[in-house]
Formats: structure tokens, C-alpha cells, sequence
């Protein structure tokens, strides 16, 4: 919390930007009874990290607040938020006066800290799980430096590009088709991505998840060429958990 405060002084602002911060330091960094503030949007970064915290209330009684942040307004490009991410991006969380940004390393810290008996990640000192979490670590790797960029670019071209560009939009779209397929080598036997067996429901399926369960956003119409990825998307789907992480904020 007194880094924040420190790093919020930092900035030159107006009196009213230096009004916000005092009501961002007084309010928004110190929830009276939930330890944790998530601020974030209605996008798929935002949807990993409200789904983790859903079934993590479900599993532990664990609560937080939220924040919901405005990207249409680049409410994340404000001091205040720099302040909590560097990047200007959502989402980000703030866990006891501690901020802690980009989605995947939220997942990462929420399981070490909350997860408390390995039920949505596995454990890395237990030499019976090290190679699970190992797994784990690598399709989130790979969701984070594939489909999530891949599938965002072809998401812009499809929808928001001010002029059409034909070669963008199949480059990407041809790209993000690539990367299910790789998901349907893994999932084509299995239910989950990461676990012994046919797997384990944990962090790394709610990792990809929300960026494929969008897919007709990017110009994909249809999951029946992976039809084990359409299988996965429907029993994440299913989860209770999921549903009440979808509508957050």
C-alpha cells in the first residue's frame, strides 16, 4: 500500500487527477473487508481471472471487490491505474496493498496464495505433482504468447479496423485456427489440458478458455473442426463457477 501511495505521488497531476488519487488511496486500494480488488472488463484477459476468483469463492468462501474499469474511455491509461499497471492494461488486481498485473501472473499468485489444497493448480515442491505443474505452466505459456495475441489481432481486424484489410484478417484468423488445432491435439483424448490421465480442471484450461469461447468474434464461426476443443468449451462451460465468473464484472 505505501508503494502505491509512493508511486501515485510520483506523477505530476492536475488537482483534479491529485483529487482522484487521494480518493483512489483513501477508497479503492483499502476495501474495509475484502483483501483483494479486481479491476477489469468484460473482455477475455478480464474473464480468466473473474472465473479463477468465482470458483475460488466456491471453494473457499474467498471474496473480493471489483472494480469495473472503462477501457472505451482508456480509464486504464490514467495515473492512477498506471500506477497499479505499468502496462495500461486490464485486468489487475490489488491483494493487500499488493498490485499485481498481466492475467496469467494473476492466475499464478492467486493459486499460490488462495489455492490452498491444489484443487485448480497442482503443486510444484510435490515431486508426485512437479511434472502437472510443469504442464500447467506450458499451456499457459502457450495460450499467453498465442492465441490470446493471435486471436486479438484477428478480433481487431475482424471488427474494429477502421478500413478492411483483407490479408490481416486471414492471416490472423488462419493463425488462430492453427493454434486451436494444437489445443485439439492435446484435448482430442483428454478432457483437461494439464494432469495425469485424461487431466485435471485447473488454471491452465481457464487460462485459453475465454479467448476460445469467443471465437465467432474473430470471424470462426463454428468449433467443428476441433471437435475436441468443443467438447472442452462445453464442459468449462457447464461449470457454475464459470457461469458466475462470465458476468463479472
Amino acid at each position: 500500500m505505501q508503494s502505491l501511495t509512493r508511486t501515485l505521488s510520483s506523477f505530476r497531476l492536475n488537482p483534479a487527477q491529485s483529487n482522484l488519487a487521494r480518493i483512489l488511496t483513501r477508497t479503492m486500494l483499502t476495501p474495509a473487508n475484502k483483501p483483494i480488488m479486481l479491476y477489469t472488463a468484460p473482455t477475455p484477459n478480464g474473464r480468466k481471472v473473474s472465473i479463477f476468483l468465482e470458483e475460488l469463492r466456491a471453494a473457499y468462501g474467498l471474496d473480493y471487490d471489483v472494480t469495473r474499469i472503462d477501457i472505451s474511455k482508456n480509464t486504464q491509461k490514467e495515473p492512477w491505474f498506471i500506477a497499479l499497471n505499468p502496462n495500461g492494461r486490464i485486468p489487475a488486481l490489488l491483494d493487500n496493498g499488493f498490485s499485481i498485473f498481466e492475467s496469467a501472473a494473476i492466475l499464478l499468485h492467486l493459486a499460490k496464495e488462495y489455492d490452498t489444497r491444489h484443487t485448480f493448480a497442482f503443486d510444484p515442491v510435490d515431486p508426485a505433482q512437479s511434472r502437472d505443474w510443469s504442464e500447467m505452466l506450458q499451456w499457459m505459456f502457450f495460450a499467453h504468447g498465442g492465441i490470446g495475441p493471435m486471436q486479438g489481432q484477428a478480433n481487431h481486424f475482424v471488427l474494429f479496423a477502421p478500413e478492411d484489410i483483407p490479408y490481416a484478417k486471414k492471416r490472423y484468423q488462419d493463425e488462430t485456427k492453427r493454434l486451436y488445432g494444437v489445443l485439439e491435439i492435446r484435448l482430442a483424448e483428454r478432457d483437461w489440458l494439464a494432469g495425469p490421465g485424461r487431466g485435471t480442471y485447473s488454471i491452465a484450461d481457464m487460462n485459453v478458455f475465454p479467448w476460445v469461447s469467443v471465437h465467432p468474434y474473430c470471424g470462426i464461426e463454428s468449433l467443428d473442426e476441433w471437435p475436441g476443443v468443443k467438447a472442452w468449451i462445453e464442459r468449462i462451460t457447464a461449470r457454475p463457477g464459470v457461469q458466475a465468473g462470465l458476468t463479472v464484472p
